[in-house]
């Protein structure tokens, strides 16, 4: 298996799981044991697009256990004899070496997986910035050497980019320090939010410079956060921002706000 593969470095690997745990594309090489008619290869495939029951395989880095996952597409790419090309796209935990084995039950011919590269996972896909070793080996020489950071930068995107595909709510200056600390986030913290947010969601809390603070899960959908003075928006999860970067809340700070009429 070759592709797209997301690494987090220092802080950032608290949010690897919001990074790996999202919808991935595969373009993958089936080998079919006979050869079958474009029709019926093209009928059976479509029976695999939604919700399937997928057991993992022998060889698999977690239980045995029969669940469902969802197949949001199969697209196929090209079929010349017994290969099949196709691009899959399907929840993560989807095996698509076992996806590729029971199509072939299903077709009667049998069929197992030759090659496999991962296209995309979330929001990174081969086109945004997918390096090699090689080359961040020498964005790492070009720095030590002659410390001309360009291509690092390039290559090591900000924390921010990894939670792009979840809802957001920025919030006030003097709510970042409190919620650093693992507080939860208030109604009078908010300064503005996603209108597609839903209680229950997994959302990205950020500064009003767009710094990540923190992952938390919403306790109020937009319509809730939108029409209440009070109550908590979010329950915090994951702490991102250390502590201390933004000033914290007193009494002399509440004082002077209220006296603004802030």
């Amino acid at each position: 298996m070759s592709g797209v593969l997301p690494i987090a470095l220092e802080d950032s690997v608290k949010i690897i799981s919001v990074m790996t745990h999202t919808v991935k594309e595969y373009i993958a090489l089936m080998e079919l044991h006979s050869n079958v008619s474009e029709n019926k290869l093209r009928e059976i495939v479509e029976m695999f697009v939604g919700d399937i029951y997928q057991r993992p395989p022998l060889r698999s880095s977690v239980k045995r256990s029969l669940r469902i996952r969802k197949i949001h597409e199969i697209e196929i790419l090209d079929h010349v004899e017994r290969w099949v090309l196709m691009r899959v796209k399907t929840d993560p935990g989807t095996y698509i070496r076992k996806l590729i084995h029971d199509i072939g039950l299903l077709l009667g011919v049998g069929a197992h997986m030759r090659e496999l590269r991962r296209i995309k996972t979330g929001i990174f896909t081969e086109d945004l910035n997918m390096i090699t070793l090689h080359q961040l080996s020498e964005a790492v020489y070009l720095y030590n050497e002659e410390k001309d950071e360009t291509l690092l930068r390039k290559y090591v995107m900000p924390i921010e980019y990894g939670v792009a595909h979840l809802p957001k709510i920025f919030i006030n200056t003097y709510a970042v320090d409190p919620v650093s600390r693992g507080a939860q986030l208030a109604v009078p913290g908010v300064l503005m939010f996603d209108k597609n947010i839903r209680r229950g969601d997994l959302i990205a809390i950020f500064t009003p410079k767009s710094e990540l603070v923190a992952i938390a899960r919403a306790e109020m959908n937009s319509e809730e956060i939108l029409s209440r003075d009070k109550g908590i928006v979010s329950t915090t999860l994951r702490v991102i921002m250390k502590p201390g970067v933004y000033p914290r809340w007193t009494r002399k700070i509440s004082d002077e706000k209220a006296a603004a009429g802030i």
